[in-house]
């Protein structure tokens, strides 16, 4: 016989699961409290990363249910969600998520929804990508310098103690800066 697991997150400590709780039972499903797997983890960590998520991969079995209430429960990145389904149906487990339906992301109609979502997040980054480059080319165009600012200031002051003889620890730990500061102003011209 099937079980039903839930897996609820949060992204912050601030940010509580139990709307996400109430949500699924007010759909009709029954889930024990004890295959409630409550976690507060940056939906960009992967799902195979978060301990609360491999707590919950840990106790199910072949037949058993996972039911999120939004695809962004199990991950921010498509690529990530859609391993993270594959992963779970090729254990045997059915993924459904509320906010689709409650369709079964592991079943034909959920393979197809995932691949139309998937798509869909391609070509937002895709387009992301497109408007940044056309802006660095029309701010460049335009005679904007980009990148960071030359520090001028830093590398003038490394430059002196170089030629007083310190050597480039010194010059880290008089002037309070990194030694990879040090050795990036110690060759400038």
């Amino acid at each position: 016989m099937s079980r039903t697991f839930l897996y609820c997150r949060v992204s912050t400590s601030t940010q509580f699961t139990e709307n996400q709780i109430q949500e699924v039972k007010a759909t009709g499903f029954e889930v024990q409290s004890s295959r409630i797997v409550e976690e507060t983890v940056s939906g960009s960590i992967a799902a195979s990363e978060r301990k609360g998520f491999q707590k919950l991969l840990d106790r199910m079995e072949a037949g058993d249910v996972l039911i999120v209430t939004k695809i962004d429960r199990l991950g921010r990145n498509a690529m990530d969600v859609r391993q993270t389904v594959e992963h779970l149906a090729h254990c045997g487990i059915r993924v459904h998520c509320l906010a689709l339906g409650g369709v079964d992301l592991t079943s034909a109609a959920g393979k197809m929804t995932m691949q139309v979502l998937s798509a869909v997040a391609e070509f937002e980054r895709d387009l992301l990508i497109e408007r940044t480059q056309q802006g660095l080319q029309r701010a460049k165009s335009e005679g904007k310098k980009l990148g960071r600012p030359a520090a001028v200031k830093t590398t003038e002051r490394v430059q002196k103690m170089k030629a007083l003889g310190y050597i480039q620890t010194q010059v880290s730990a008089e002037l309070g800066i990194g030694i990879a500061t040090v050795k990036r102003h110690w060759n400038a011209s």
